[in-house]
């Protein structure tokens, strides 16, 4: 019988519990990424955890973002142990989110990593809708022609300086971002906390500066430690975040930035770069298949 308890703040005891479920559905599923040593993702903390159990095993988790996304949805993520799927416990995990996050319209989001169809079946029958579709795009390096990027006049692209430039980057966030449910909520305290991780490098954090110092732009690259079950299990570099002032966009300073990134993710020899984008955005996509990224997977956000 399964036996579902939310909990708050979990001991190590339940973390190693939690990161042992994960690391089984990522041999199977590719996702999610696990950080080094003992700790959950960074997604993955804090508000509510809903531990399931069967006969003191941990075959199901589930993780709501209490504090809501920008628009103040409940955000959550439900994963079953692999070798316990088909047995109607992930039926019985959205039930427990949907009464943990309340009865109002289009106030819980839940993510369905890679469009899996049993997801999909399983939105339905709870009552879902398909809201949201964030395409993972791909492109191999060693096919990819990225020029220097080309400036307009006045405007230069220098590296992050740690310490001195995060105000001045999530500001500009703040107004790139301010139609995003995740990103336009970034805040300087979530940055230092991110350069404090061992994936960042200012040396991939690319700023555009205008002739009066001010920063317009950036483009912020990571590095992904080989996972054995997504890209051939090779380190893969991001498009992580690119974002452009509104008052500069225009005269391809979004390309720019990006090509910075693309050339310096090539310079350090990785042969896989991915990005993330909406679905929705035919922009951004079009942007991105001329520099050769093609579409490898979709993550579907459902809302109820």
């Amino acid at each position: 019988m399964l036996n579902a308890v939310w909990i708050e703040d979990p001991d190590p005891a339940t973390v190693e519990r939690i990161r042992a479920l994960l690391l089984a559905a990522r041999d199977v599923d590719g996702r999610p990424e696990l950080p080094e040593g003992t700790a959950l993702p960074p997604e993955l903390t804090g508000g509510a955890h809903l531990l399931a159990d069967v006969a003191g095993e941990l075959v199901g988790y589930a993780h709501l973002d209490t504090g809501g996304d920008s628009f103040g949805r409940q955000v959550a993520e439900l994963i079953v142990r692999p070798d316990r799927r088909r047995n109607g416990y992930a039926t019985a995990m959205v039930d427990a989110l949907v009464d943990k996050a309340g009865a109002e319209r289009d106030r819980l989001r839940v993510w369905s990593h890679g469009d899996h169809p049993g997801a999909a079946r399983l939105a339905e029958r709870a009552g879902f809708t398909r809201a949201r579709e964030l395409l993972v795009m791909h492109a191999e390096v060693a096919d990819a022609q990225w020029p220097e990027p080309a400036l307009r006049e006045g405007v230069s692209i220098r590296t992050f300086r740690p310490g001195q430039d995060e105000d001045a980057v999530i500001a500009v966030n703040a107004r790139a971002f301010d139609w995003h449910p995740e990103q336009g909520s970034l805040t300087a305290d979530e940055l230092r906390a991110t350069e404090r991780e061992g994936w960042f490098d200012p040396a991939g954090f690319f700023l555009a500066e205008n002739a009066t110092g001010g920063v317009v732009g950036f483009h912020w690259t990571k590095v992904h430690e080989p996972n054995p079950e997504r890209f051939g299990g090779k380190p893969v570099g991001e498009v992580y975040v690119v974002g452009v002032d509104p008052a500069a966009q225009g005269g391809g300073l979004g390309k720019a930035l990006t090509l910075a990134g693309l050339r310096h993710l090539a310079d350090r020899g990785l042969e896989q770069i991915i990005l993330y984008v909406e679905g929705d955005n035919a922009p951004a996509v079009s942007v991105y298949t001329g520099l050769g990224f093609t579409r490898y997977e979709v993550d579907v956000q459902y809302a109820r």
